[in-house]
């Protein structure tokens, strides 16, 4: 009789062995699936949905759908690496994940309105009860913040859906608004940890500097342009706190730099993405002042920001928490370039030619798909697969 090899069932349970798998899985997918199907309704090839208005579903899905699945896989890994205590594995996470997915897949199934909202907002608060016990039990206190973001973040999606529902009028765009500030709250307080340490890591001789002063500015500034932000929409007062922001982040960046980072691919993607957060936040205010439109900011802060710090760092977090070398492979450094190139498109080709808005768009929307189907193309057989390294996630 042939013998059975002892590690197929840890094989078939690979992917929900630890939070990453499957939330990088459906960030990736999302990125792609939710960006062709905007594309498909701007060129009316698909039609809109009902259920949200206008260009809403494709702001809501792209930030409490794409971010909020790389959110969640970089919680439930580094919260475990933080405080030692386990984060949600097996079933837990399978269920975690079905939520998520569930979101995506409500709006156009013939389910009550009231249904579909449920569903949504219900992901935050399960995420935070999932990482309620080592968010607040492990030693360093101040990862509770992560609880108190979690917490903005499902008022933000609440704010969305109790319009698509007809509660409410105009507070889906205070929503979609204070979850991107939120996310961007998230961001500085990840890339603070991490960018760092990645640099010291990876550069040899590298000795990135994080200045105290800067660093309290850095969050005392934030925390006051979301607040001003949700009181005071594309306000004056919050265009001069994001130029001040933009001006602070510039001196946090200047003290993590090392030149040689961008000869590392896996390293200088971070970096760009930062640089991308810092042009956003200048563009944003000097929309708040009145001097340019809002979407420049507003895309710069999402797909540049946002898209290629959580590119890297899922890039950087599967290779790492696989067993497996931390070198970027030729088609992820090829993804990284497409999409800081579908930021510049968005950004800065719309609001210079504005003639050509929509090719400018269709463009972006080309180069970001593309990136995230070389990030799927290389990463879907590490992340469902066992460590390499053959020790347990």
């Amino acid at each position: 009789m042939p013998e059975i090899p002892v590690n197929i069932p840890h094989q078939r349970m690979s992917l929900f062995a630890l939070g990453f798998r499957p939330f990088f899985l459906g960030a990736g997918f999302s990125a792609l699936l939710l960006l062709a199907a905007w594309i498909g309704m701007l060129e009316a090839w698909i039609p809109f949905g009902s259920y949200y208005s206008g260009g809403t579903w494709h702001a809501y899905e792209m930030l409490f759908g794409y971010t909020a699945a790389a959110i969640a896989g970089f919680l439930l890994t580094a919260v475990r690496n933080w405080t030692g205590i386990e984060t949600p594995t097996g079933i837990a996470l399978a269920a975690l994940t079905g939520l998520w997915l569930a979101g995506r897949i409500a709006p156009f199934l013939p389910l009550p309105e009231v249904a579909v909202a449920a569903l949504n907002v219900a992901f935050f608060p399960a995420l935070a009860l999932s990482l309620y016990q080592p968010l607040w039990h492990g030693r360093n206190k101040v990862n509770r913040v992560f609880l108190a973001l979690l917490a903005v973040m499902t008022i933000a999606s609440l704010l969305v859906h109790l319009q698509a529902i007809g509660v409410t009028q105009d507070t889906a765009p205070r929503g979609i608004r204070l979850m991107l500030d939120a996310t961007l709250l998230t961001l500085l307080i990840v890339s603070g940890r991490v960018m760092p340490f990645f640099t010291e890591r990876g550069v040899a001789g590298a000795q990135p500097r994080s200045r105290v002063i800067v660093e309290r500015f850095t969050f005392a500034l934030a925390s006051l342009w979301l607040v001003t932000n949700l009181l005071l929409l594309s306000s004056e007062l919050a265009g001069a706190i994001a130029l001040s922001l933009a001006l602070v982040q510039a001196m946090r960046l200047a003290g993590w730099h090392d030149a040689r980072v961008w000869s590392i691919p896996i390293l200088a993607v971070l970096y760009a993405g930062y640089i991308w957060l810092i042009v956003g936040f200048a563009l944003d205010g000097l929309a708040g002042l009145g001097h340019l439109p809002a979407f420049p900011a507003f895309h710069a802060l999402t797909v540049g920001a946002l898209g290629g710090f959580t590119l890297g760092m899922m890039a950087r977090v599967s290779l790492g928490h696989t067993g497996r070398a931390m070198r970027s492979s030729m088609l992820t450094n090829i993804a990284f370039i497409l999409l800081n190139a579908a930021a510049w498109f968005r950004v800065f080709m719309a609001l210079f030619f504005p003639a050509q808005y929509g090719t400018w768009t269709l463009a972006s929307g080309t180069l970001w798909t593309l990136a995230f189907a070389l990030f799927l193309w290389v990463y879907v057989p590490i992340l469902i697969a066992p460590r390499a390294d053959g020790r347990p996630d």
